[in-house]
């Protein structure tokens, strides 16, 4: 049982040759930003200016300068560290009009101590990681990555990083999800290893240097997070990013702040800005860890914006405010796009992108839609939906795909899809003009049956028309199957003019689910 009993710094205040006394760590982090520079809605999308004038919106980067700021000045005098777990790269205008620098220079501004590489740093390839690592003056960290072949990242990102911190050696190690190949877009010539066997190394080379201090910032998500805090010896904590967990201690639903697995506290602050997590770690003279406690920090409309990033923020915004405040539809209802909801099963938004993209090119002999759930970053409210809206639904400035597979190569793609149902993988289809079943209890490749396309089962020897996105078309999210595909064309519009200009068709529209995808 851990000791809940904090001992203040200070009283490492000791003369020579008296007992050490214990160390106390304040650890303040985030994760998972994705471009939320301006405050969000409940549903994670850009909020309006009315709305938040009106105390309806969370986060954005003025808040979570003010809450780390508060925190800093609240623990002044005592053993702080800020650290990011990933991801600010990727999911509103702002990321793509300026291509990370707004996001490395808000991160400058805050003062972190470290940053994880996440996979969204790599969406512009290795040059979108460089641009990062060359704006900012942090380190920026991944133990599992061989980047030595990169023209762009070698001698840019470091396995680990160790901080001196209140006379202290604290060391960071890391590690990046190995399946970024996958989500992402690294070169070739960036190696991944497996991240439990890499931070196992990295910890035993720092114990060897007698350094007895040491937190996992990872961007993995929390299954492994909670795996790696089983498996790799002398880790103290382990904080991450990547699969966006609530972790609370006071909302219902939330993962206990912090989640213990065994003696190594684990944690994250969900996503988006909406969060400043703050975990405390009392540590004995020997480096073990005897107290962690903490919480996770709301920042809604009672957290003050800063002033000056708040101004900065309307500068940026200036030039693309008129794109997105274009009012393109009208919904009766909010279109639920909840990742923990479209990465499941059907869901509103998923079942709308996939029948916008279907409608698109129906006219051409397609008969089916495949969207991977990963690519829908967010819900839409009721009411007026502007393009803001719309493109923080589908960031990615992807591009309509056409191609033709076979049934066989069709149901290996919804394979893929559900094969990381657990984990809460972005490879989950969401679909248009076909209906299918899954079994989670399956083993993976064996989970789906009952595949209808229209009215017909699917045949697996023939050939089939489809949409999907040059993502997924290109083997992104583990579609394979489709790298090779015959008379393939991955130029069409954006999906996200696509997918406002079918709700503007079908104005106002009303949201819903037609049980096209079943879960046995």
């Amino acid at each position: 049982m851990i000791s809940r009993v904090l001992t203040t710094t200070c009283a490492l205040a000791l003369t020579a040759g008296t007992a050490a006394a214990d160390y106390t760590l304040h650890i303040i982090h985030i994760n998972d930003l994705h471009s939320r520079i301006e405050p969000v809605s409940k549903y994670d999308s850009t909020c309006s200016a009315e709305d938040n004038a009106a105390g309806e919106c969370f986060g954005g980067i003025a808040r979570v300068v003010t809450q780390i700021n508060a925190l800093r000045e609240e623990l002044d005098g005592e053993n702080v560290i800020v650290l990011d777990a990933g991801d600010q790269y990727q999911g509103s205008l702002i990321y793509t009009t300026y291509k990370g620098d707004v996001e490395a220079e808000f991160m400058e501004q805050i003062g972190f101590d470290v940053m994880a590489v996440g996979n969204h740093e790599f969406d512009d390839g290795d040059a979108g990681l460089r641009k990062l690592t060359d704006n900012v003056s942090f380190p920026v960290i991944s133990g599992n990555l061989d980047v030595s072949s990169s023209n762009e990242l070698a001698g840019q990102v470091e396995n680990h990083t160790v901080l001196e911190v209140g006379g202290e050696k604290i060391a960071i190690v890391s590690a990046l999800a190995v399946d970024t190949v996958e989500t992402s877009s690294p070169s070739a010539a960036v190696i991944f290893t497996d991240e439990i066997e890499s931070l196992s190394a990295d910890v035993a080379t720092l114990e060897a240097e007698g350094v007895n201090k040491i937190i996992a910032l990872t961007h993995v998500g929390v299954t492994k997070d909670q795996q790696i805090a089983a498996a790799v010896d002398g880790l103290d904590a382990v904080v991450g990013g990547h699969s966006h967990t609530r972790f609370s201690n006071t909302e219902e639903g939330a993962m206990a702040y912090p989640t213990m697995v065994g003696d190594v506290p684990v944690v994250q602050a969900y996503a988006y800005s909406k969060y400043v997590g703050h975990l405390t770690l009392v540590f004995d003279d020997d480096g073990n860890v005897t107290s962690a406690t903490g919480d996770t920090i709301l920042l809604d409309a009672s957290v003050e914006e800063d002033a000056d990033t708040v101004a900065r923020v309307a500068e940026l915004a200036g030039p693309i405010e008129e794109m997105k405040t274009r009012i393109v539809a009208e919904t009766t209802a909010p279109i639920e796009g909840d990742r923990t909801v479209c990465r499941a099963g059907e869901c509103q938004m998923g079942t709308l992108v996939a029948d916008a993209m279907l409608a698109r090119v129906k006219d051409q002999g397609v008969e089916i839609a495949i969207q991977n759930g990963g690519g829908v970053r967010a819900s839409i409210d009721a009411g007026e939906v502007t393009m803001g809206e719309v493109l923080t639904v589908l960031p990615f400035q992807n591009t309509l795909s056409t191609f033709e597979v076979t049934g066989e190569a069709i149901v290996a793609a919804l394979e893929n899809g559900v094969s990381q149902l657990e984990e809460g993988a972005g490879r989950f289809p969401q679909v248009a003009g076909m209906t299918f079943a899954i079994d989670p209890a399956a083993e993976a490749g064996s989970r789906i049956s009952d595949v209808m396309v229209g009215d017909a089962p699917i045949d697996p020897a023939k050939v089939y028309g489809v949409v999907s996105n040059n993502y997924v078309r290109n083997g992104g999210d583990g579609y394979a199957m489709f790298v090779d595909a015959n008379n393939a064309y991955d130029f069409g519009p954006d999906v996200a003019d696509v997918l406002a200009e079918y709700i503007a068709a079908n104005s106002p529209f009303a949201p819903y689910t037609d049980g096209r995808i079943t879960v046995k």
